[in-house]
């Protein structure tokens, strides 16, 4: 067995770390085949973004699977679990060894230990909270009576359960609720400690400007108003990072000092980083959490907003606005604490975007490039890469040597985005930055490796510099200097001399993955001229979600149809730990 992993290795299959895990899992118990087998695969399947090994859909079949090269056989289900189970680093729920067998998964100690304690900290926080009723129905009425229901039950649900879920598409106005619903909260209680978090800066600020920008016109007392905060924060930044330390300042040993915790982009939040934000979470406070659960997974293991989403039927509480109850018989299970707003404002139903956008969610890849092709839509468009020779030229048309104002430029550049689906290849961000920055020193328009008008994107956190993974900036020669120009949240210019700024690279075109929070009012999507793992359903959702007015895709037609009928696939017991 140890010379056919050594070959999927050499192969590109397995990584040094697999290898080593696998040895040293079978060094440590009887040397066997089976545990070998799955030592490797528990490292594997947690570097794809899987939290454990589904032995059962694993077990009697080739791994990997559809390969054309090298190939191991995994042994029938019976035989490999009870060869695990008899393996001193495996042990059960409750036992404290290297490798964990639960349920046909195979889990290394620290996933499982992670989707256990997540598992058990929902169950803990969904319970329904004292609170005045009449107090709630007039402020429902006066801020959703103009707003669809679903919104108002979104609004429900969150004020009185301490744990809740709304999940959405872009503009389904998930962001227009929760703000609503802080007020409704603090009509409650004047005296609630409110904080509002995203997974990444970018999306913490988005998050910011978006409740700026509607709080003046938000229907309550001018007390409640100055209450609602404005200012958002990444987790990392809420919880306290330690210094070279997987752990944070704030734990289960010392809750936030917060009574409701609001967290933006929750698709995006890892397995173990949801864990230790739920582990911080006071015991009486209450956690709203929103996102798109048919978006991106998060890039490092886990699918946690889905597989929670999963959970549950997500069965629809009607409301009785006289007496503001909820006609569920079960008020205080996973059910009744998510909400799904399927109604888009930012997309007419008839628009091709919308049309498009629900043909991938549904995995119809013949109906969504019907869509792309037809005449009928004029805000999406098909061009085939097989004839993208002006693929770079067009692009470039696009984008000028941004010769206007700062505010403006930055304005105008927010508005054009292209987003590919990979880094490398002939399609990926890097070769197509190069390729257009080439096109304009073949035109003299750029003539320096940093130059006027160069679109730049942090690739680190910088806390004192309040710069961010993700945040989009314009070089520009001020005053016969140059300076890196940002815009805060608020609208204000910051300038920065590019040498100070933490890693950065320029971003004419950006990651689909990069893009996640992010709204352009045009979009060009490229794909890459293989097939690869990174095209899923998922992928194309977003990225096609990520333009207000219009989208083309370049790209091959069969590509783009096998990436839609791909599904994200990664392995977790969190759905069934959720419903237990």
């Amino acid at each position: 067995m140890l010379s056919a992993i050594k070959k999927l290795y050499k192969e590109g299959i397995f990584s040094d770390l697999d290898i080593h895990f696998a040895k040293l899992m079978a060094e440590l118990s009887d040397n066997s085949d089976e545990i070998l087998l799955g030592g490797a695969l528990v490292s594997y399947y947690n570097n794809q973004g899987s939290s454990c090994v589904n032995l059962h859909l694993l077990a009697g079949k080739p791994f990997p699977p559809e390969s054309d090269t090298s190939t191991i056989l995994c042994p029938q289900l019976l035989h490999w679990e009870t060869s695990l189970i008899n393996c001193n680093v495996v042990g059960s729920p409750g036992d404290c060894t290297p490798l964990i067998l639960n349920n046909h998964r195979l889990y290394s100690y620290r996933y499982f230990n992670y989707e256990f304690t997540l598992a058990a900290r929902i169950h803990s926080l969904i319970n329904i909270n004292d609170i005045n009723y009449q107090i709630l129905s007039k402020g429902l009425e006066r801020l959703f009576s103009k707003q669809p229901s679903k919104q108002k039950e979104a609004a429900y649900l969150a004020v009185s359960h301490n744990f809740c879920i709304i999940s959405g598409g872009p503009g389904t106005g998930k962001t227009a609720t929760v703000i609503k619903i802080l007020a409704l909260l603090l009509e409650q209680s004047s005296n609630l400690n409110l904080v509002m978090v995203a997974p990444t800066g970018k999306a913490a600020n988005r998050l910011k400007e978006a409740i700026t920008k509607k709080l003046p016109s938000l229907d309550c007392d001018s007390t409640i108003k100055a209450a609602i905060p404005t200012e958002a924060y990444t987790i990392h930044r809420l919880l306290g990072s330690k210094l070279n330390s997987p752990y944070f300042h704030f734990s289960a040993n010392n809750p936030l000092p917060y009574d409701v915790i609001v967290v933006d982009e929750a698709s995006m939040i890892d397995l173990a980083l949801m864990t230790k934000l739920m582990q911080a979470v006071p015991d009486n406070a209450r956690l709203i959490l929103l996102g798109d659960k048919d978006q991106l997974a998060s890039v490092e293991a886990g699918t946690v907003l889905g597989d929670i989403c999963a959970a549950s039927l997500i069965q629809s509480s009607v409301i009785d606005n006289s007496q503001l109850t909820v006609s569920n018989s079960k008020l205080n299970d996973i059910n009744s604490s998510i909400i799904l707003l399927d109604k888009s404002y930012r997309f007419s139903e008839q628009s091709g975007i919308w049309k498009l956008a629900q043909a991938v969610k549904q995995g119809d890849g013949e109906t969504a490039l019907q869509v792309l092709k037809s005449t009928e839509y004029p805000d999406v468009e098909w061009h085939s890469t097989e004839s993208s020779s002006d693929l770079i030229k067009y692009i470039s048309t696009n984008f000028s040597i941004l010769e206007s104002e700062p505010e403006i430029a930055l304005q105008q550049f927010d508005k054009f985005r292209v987003l590919c689906a990979t880094r490398h290849g002939s399609y990926g961000i890097l070769n197509i930055n190069q390729s257009i920055e080439n096109y304009y020193r073949q035109s003299g328009q750029i003539k320096a490796h940093r130059y006027h008008g160069q679109p730049i994107i942090i690739k680190r956190n910088d806390y004192h510099l309040n710069l961010f993974n993700g945040d989009i900036g314009i070089i520009f020669n001020i005053a016969g200097q140059q300076k890196a120009i940002f815009q805060d949240a608020t609208g204000q210019l910051r300038e920065f001399w590019p040498n100070r700024l933490p890693e950065y690279e320029t971003v004419y075109a950006m990651t689909i993955h990069k893009s996640q929070g992010s709204e352009f009012e045009k979009v060009l999507m490229i794909l890459p001229e293989h097939f690869s793992p990174v095209l899923t359903r998922q992928l194309i959702y977003t990225g096609i979600t990520r333009a207000g007015k219009t989208i083309s895709i370049w790209g091959n037609e069969q590509i783009f149809t096998q990436a839609i009928t791909t599904e994200v696939n990664r392995s977790s017991g969190l759905t069934e730990l959720c419903v237990m």
